[in-house]
């Protein structure tokens, strides 16, 4: 007799399914068949140990504006579980999560660790099955039940077993090469994967002296694109990075892959202003303050030291007062402020966010159900479709949700 359900991942999303398909259904069997020896890394590993498990947002609206790619698949797919339902439901399990001022919502343990015994304690208890060094070779449906061939990387035999339903959710695969897999066994279209949320390196630029300076809110622009982001920027040993510059990797992933990470942009380091309203106030100001130094202005609220690179940067020195700031570097230092210029040459791989872009094509996946629409008995849930979203908890919601979704239509496909 077949075994059930297998889901094929332990990551957040596979787990998240398993577990609410015994909650929903108690008789169900359920194994999750997880290819290392290690499950749930990225929920050990997300928001530096603290697990970033969702974001506060509650307006459906809003939230899929965090979505570069598949915003709109998640838009009706919120409607079945948001994330006023991820609180509720870690809360019915006796876990508190509590919001920080960007949104980012945590365990109130502020460790990743209160997630993981959730999940693993759950499972166990629900009497999930897990069977771990295990990678799915193969499957195919004969006779409404699914025949999977499995290989066991300890014992190095391959061996099958049956299933009534399977869910796929393995996470993404940086080689479309890896996706073979399922689209020989399936038909499914897979999107070409690229890399999502990923920093800026900057070989030739001064700024990198800088390393460890932290700016809390700062504007990013690529040239030649339309989108603007915000947030904090943190300056590295081989560029920039921060949330400001992983949401613009995120949202403009495709074209920065296309121009093969070799790009300019700009970055405002005081977003109240553009170059034209920082110019009119500078001139104000200057009237006002004309025997104070420039690097003491109080409007431009910076680290010292990138305030004092950016002076050298514009050719002024630190003992430079308003009233005898020429003309050509007071607009230099505007230009600096507002419109600063890098040229980016490659990326770096923000591990601890690290995320694909691309993976099941949603037009062949019914987001009611995250059942295939090519293939009956066959479901999808987190990273494996092509969602993805910006840093912030947006990605874990998207597993959530997938796996909850997965594990209703689960349930209901065999009623």
């Amino acid at each position: 007799m077949s075994e059930q359900v297998f889901v094929i991942g332990g990551g957040a999303a596979g787990f998240f399914c398993a577990i609410n398909i015994k909650l929903l259904d108690p008789s169900k069997t359920v194994t999750i068949y997880e290819k290392t020896n290690k499950t749930l890394q990225k929920v050990k590993i997300s928001g530096g140990g603290r697990c970033n498990v969702t974001h506060a947002c509650f307006s459906i609206s809003d939230m899929i504006k965090n979505y570069p790619r598949g915003d709109k698949f998640l838009k009706k797919a919120f409607h079945h579980f948001f994330t006023t339902d991820t609180v509720a439901w870690f809360k019915h399990q006796g876990v508190e999560l509590v919001s920080e001022n960007d949104g980012r919502m945590f365990p109130v343990t502020n460790s990743s660790q209160t997630i993981i015994d959730c999940l693993i304690g759950l499972a166990d208890k629900l009497g999930v099955k897990i069977v771990m060094n295990t990678i799915v070779q193969s499957f195919k449906k004969i006779d409404n039940v699914w025949e999977v061939q499995l290989y066991d990387t300890t014992g190095r035999e391959t061996y099958s077993k049956t299933t009534e339903a399977l869910c796929i959710s393995c996470g993404g695969f940086p080689k479309i090469e890896q996706f073979d897999w399922i689209e020989k066994s399936t038909g499914h279209t897979i999107i070409p994967p690229i890399p999502s949320l990923f920093t800026f390196n900057l070989p030739d630029h001064p700024i990198k002296n800088l390393m460890g300076v932290a700016v809390p809110h700062v504007k990013v622009k690529i040239e030649g694109l339309k989108a603007v982001t915000e947030g904090p920027l943190l300056i590295t040993h081989w560029g920039v990075s921060g949330p400001a510059i992983l949401k613009m990797s995120a949202i403009a992933a495709r074209d920065l892959h296309q121009q093969n990470y070799h790009f300019n942009a700009t970055i405002n380091w005081l977003p109240a202003f553009n170059e034209e309203s920082l110019r009119t106030h500078i001139l104000e100001y200057r009237q006002q303050k004309g025997t104070q130094k420039v690097v003491n202005a109080h409007f431009i609220n910076l680290p010292a030291r990138l305030m004092s690179f950016l002076l050298l940067y514009s050719g002024i020195d630190e003992d430079q007062k308003w009233a005898t700031l020429p003309a050509a570097q007071q607009n230099l230092l505007i230009k600096n402020l507002c419109s600063f210029r890098i040229e980016a040459k490659g990326k770096t791989t923000f591990k601890e966010e690290f995320v694909t872009a691309g993976g099941i094509d949603l037009k062949e996946v019914d987001s009611a159900t995250m059942e295939s629409k090519l293939v009956k008995g066959l479901y999808f849930a987190g990273e494996i479709l092509d969602i993805d979203g910006v840093t912030g908890g947006f990605n874990f919601q998207n597993a959530w949700t997938t796996g909850y979704i997965a594990a209703k239509g689960i349930i209901g496909g065999e009623k």
